[in-house]
């Protein structure tokens, strides 16, 4: 299963370091570069060119972005995560404070690669939509599924995503 987000312009914005694109007009799309597929798609493509069964690639990837930056105020925060919750119930839990948030939850993906490009995207694509703050990526961590549960099991890293939902720090 995919996910697709129709009629979603591109993430505006940029770090502003070394290497960025030049400024763009508000509205004006960014072109998006891809990475290059990993050996799992590339198996794939050869099992499926020599008349073979298709493969299921799709993995579970958890995924945990961290965003930054201005002061703004918490009650409206609180409401933005809670409506891009609601419009994408895929995330699992947000907190936040008055200056930064996390995200965390689950995606669906052939690989890491795609997987990150979903989470770079989120924040920068339903800002305006959800009444999200204009802050920048500042972490991000996508790992799968059997290192998630690993991880826990022997107790290290973040605790489960529980409770569900949109809570303060």
């Amino acid at each position: 299963m995919r996910r697709v987000r129709p009629g979603v312009a591109a993430a505006r914005g940029s770090t502003g370091g070394a290497g960025s694109a030049a400024p763009r007009t508000p509205g004006e799309e960014r072109a998006l570069t891809s990475v290059a597929a990993g050996e799992r798609y590339r198996a794939q493509e050869v099992a499926e060119s020599k008349g073979g069964q298709p493969v299921e690639v799709a993995r579970l990837w958890h995924v945990t972005l961290s965003v930054s930056g201005e002061e703004a105020p918490v009650q409206e925060i609180r409401r933005a995560l809670e409506q891009l919750a609601h419009d994408h119930p895929f995330l699992l839990t947000s907190r936040y404070a008055g200056d930064h948030a996390e995200i965390r939850y689950w995606e669906e993906a052939r690989d890491l690669h795609d997987a990150a490009a979903v989470a770079l995207r989120l924040w920068g694509e339903h800002r305006q939509t959800a009444g999200l703050p204009p802050w920048e990526i500042v972490g991000l961590e996508v790992i799968d599924r059997q290192t998630y549960h690993q991880r826990i099991a022997e107790g290290y890293g973040p605790a489960p995503a529980t409770p569900v939902g949109v809570h303060p720090y």
